[in-house]
């Protein structure tokens, strides 16, 4: 028979380990992820786009053959910088020097017929009070001697055309710029029936950007700044900064001085226009440069670095420790870059503290621990590990 005690005994520890297994295991919260936050700080910052556009010369001049005749050389070394009014070609005079000659000796002729008729015709005024000519053959010697006069001023303006065409000989140049490859050859007939192309001079300093930016991009910049939210430069005060193909900048800034009134109707774009330095002539006509135009200012936007900045089906947007200290999403319109950081037009208001390290750790609608976010670079370095003993 089975002791009592016993009995009692396994009763007791079995109603403990029941009691043992029913109780909850309780676990405590963890703590709020730590995240590391900038201030939102509301800023006037340069309006700034980026771009695309294509470099001309500031000036380009075509010489042409202006007279006909053989061409005899070239005074010139093809891409060389040449000055306004420097020889560059000379065509044969002779024909030109004969024509003027024949031109003088015309105008002589006339003159002296001229002084032939003005002599008959003072003689025949100082006759006529006599009745010793008739009016008939004074009315004549008169308008002899103005026929003459006539043909006087008309030998001279054929004289003056021969000197124009013998100075036509000596092609010049018509603008200081560098002059091009020479087209035609010595000894070619030029400028028979057409003023031939002999070569062309480009003006390289300064140089033109040409560029163009949409309607719809031009008339919201100026709707916002009809709201105050920005403040266009204007004609002469819009500066570009060009950048050469190795991605460095180029030392000499340009400035806006021309943009369109009309919308080309093919593109929907306006032409615009800069004015580029070029004193060591680094850049060459023809060439498309990628550079970033300063438009202005913008008022009250923001720089979040970029790794703050998330994007889903909804847009862009920033996760924000609230004043209760939970997470709060807002939605954000993004403006471009500048320096690295995305800048923010709207969405955001002055203090709110903008997560950028820990984005992966929070929720939203959870708490967060927020700290002052440090760049990478600024962060103290890691201590290098300790060499491994040696073994023994």
């Amino acid at each position: 028979m089975t002791s009592p005690l016993r009995i009692l005994a396994l009763t007791g520890a079995l109603a403990l380990g029941l009691t043992a297994c029913k109780k909850p295991q309780e676990q405590a919260a963890p703590p709020p992820p730590d995240v590391g936050v900038i201030e939102a700080k509301a800023q006037t910052l340069p309006l700034q786009r980026e771009l695309v556009g294509r470099l001309s010369p500031f000036r380009s001049a075509d010489v042409r053959a202006r007279v006909s005749g053989v061409l005899l050389k070239r005074a010139y070394e093809e891409g060389s910088v040449v000055k306004e009014g420097q020889l560059l070609f000379q065509i044969d005079p002779a024909p030109l020097r004969a024509s003027l000659a024949s031109a003088e000796a015309a105008l002589a002729a006339a003159r002296a017929s001229h002084a032939n008729a003005r002599t008959t015709a003072e003689r025949a005024r100082s006759l006529a009070p006599q009745s010793y000519v008739s009016k008939s053959d004074l009315d004549n010697a008169e308008a002899a001697e103005r026929t003459t006069a006539a043909s006087v001023q008309q030998a001279q303006a054929a004289v003056a055309t021969a000197r124009i065409n013998l100075g036509y000989a000596n092609v010049t140049s018509p603008i200081a710029g560098v002059a091009g490859k020479q087209q035609v050859t010595e000894g070619a007939l030029v400028g028979q029936g057409e003023a031939t192309l002999l070569t062309t001079v480009d003006q390289v300093d300064p140089l033109y950007v040409n560029f163009s930016m949409t309607a719809d991009e031009l008339s919201a910049l100026r709707a916002a700044q009809d709201k105050g939210a920005v403040a266009l430069a204007g004609d002469g005060r819009t500066t570009v900064q060009v950048n050469l193909p190795d991605g460095t900048p180029y030392t000499h800034q340009g400035t806006l001085d021309f943009s369109a009134t009309t919308v080309d109707p093919a593109t929907g774009a306006v032409s615009l226009r800069a004015q580029l330095p070029n004193p060591e002539r680094t850049l060459l006509p023809g060439s498309f440069v990628s550079f970033k135009a300063n438009l202005g200012e913008r008022k009250n936007a923001f720089l979040i670095p970029q790794q703050a900045v998330l994007r889903d089906t909804r847009g862009g947007y920033v996760l924000v420790v609230g004043s209760d200290g939970n997470v709060v999403r807002k939605d954000v319109v993004l403006d471009g870059q500048q320096n690295g950081s995305w800048l923010v037009s709207s969405g955001l208001a002055g203090g709110d503290k903008v997560i950028v390290s820990g984005v992966q750790k929070v929720k939203e609608g959870a708490p967060a621990k927020p700290s002052p976010w440090q760049p990478a670079a600024a962060q103290p370095a890691a201590k290098p590990a300790a060499a491994p003993a040696p073994a023994k």
